[in-house]
């Protein structure tokens, strides 16, 4: 009789957890797209401004008065339970300002800059921990408890991504790569660099569906970029009378603000072409999950 029931009872367990699991996979399958509409913060890690330190490198150098708005939006496929494709199109704002620091060779140079960023990307994302809560049963006189789903993932991709960075002379701002601010287009040495290039991104996020359809999320994303050219900045000073007589005076001026400055004289270095730019987001962004399918399960 022991036996029966013991054996009844694991049969019920094995049963139940059968099901559990495939209501799961149901219910994922039947809701594998997904709208992200997010607005957060963009920053830039770069040449200008930053630390009061000489070549000061990755968080060190955040100028967080700096901080700019961004926008984003997106679109999500579930590839399992697990594993995702998220692919967005991103609007951000970055600046960097030589004023803001006090270390010498950085203050003296006395560059400017600022840039918007359209970004579109496809990153890859793996659930690091995740729950699901909630029945899809509404039973007459059964009590069901809310739905939710909650996750904390990492995710990698590639993008491409537009920039043009900007500077500052007498209240006025003007196209820095058109003016060839190192010898770029005097020197062929030194060939224009294109204002869109391709970036990884990569970061850690998280989501809270507060139901089946609707939820908020949280992400933080870095942009590794293959340029040192986000702030105009990279080699080394390039003579001001060839820059003027090429591209005018304020070409000029943006070459070398201070030119009488020991630090500054032709050949001294400018930018660090060793060490590239990099930006990044941090968004709060709002969910809705698109139902493409049947679950097989009631849902009424």
């Amino acid at each position: 009789m022991k036996k029966n029931i013991l054996l009844s009872l694991a049969f019920l367990l094995v049963f139940s957890t059968m099901c559990e699991a495939q209501r799961l996979r149901a219910r994922w399958k039947a809701y594998r797209y997904e709208w992200s509409f997010g607005i957060g913060a963009s920053n830039f890690l770069g040449d200008l401004g930053g630390a009061n330190a000489i070549g000061t490198n990755g968080f060190k150098d955040l100028e967080l008065s700096l901080t700019r708005p961004a926008l984003t939006v997106g679109m999500r496929y579930k590839l399992s339970p697990a594993l995702s494709i998220h692919s967005h199109l991103t609007y951000g704002h970055v600046k960097g300002d030589d004023k803001l620091t006090k270390e010498f060779f950085r203050s003296t140079r006395g560059l400017n800059f600022k840039s918007n960023i359209y970004e579109f990307n496809v990153n890859f994302e793996a659930a690091l921990l995740s729950q699901q809560e909630g029945g899809i049963y509404r039973l007459r006189g059964v009590r069901r408890s809310n739905s939710f789903e909650g996750s904390l993932y990492g995710f990698v991709g590639i993008g491409v991504f537009h920039f043009n960075p900007k500077g500052e002379f007498n209240d006025k701002w003007y196209n820095l790569q058109p003016l060839g601010t190192e010898g770029q287009g005097i020197s062929p040495a030194r060939e224009k660099y294109k204002r869109t290039q391709i970036c990884i991104p990569f970061g850690i996020g998280g989501r809270y569906f507060f139901n089946r359809r609707w939820g908020v999320g949280f992400e933080f994303g870095l942009r590794k970029t293959f340029t040192d050219y986000i702030d105009d900045v990279s080699k080394t000073y390039y003579d001001p009378l060839a820059i003027n007589q090429a591209n005018g005076p304020v070409a000029a001026y943006f070459s070398n603000p201070n030119p009488n400055a020991e630090s500054t004289t032709v050949g001294q270095q400018r930018g660090d072409p060793r060490d590239k730019d990099a930006y990044m987001f941090a968004i709060i962004s709002l969910h809705y999950k698109i139902r493409t399918g049947r679950t097989n399960f009631p849902i009424f």
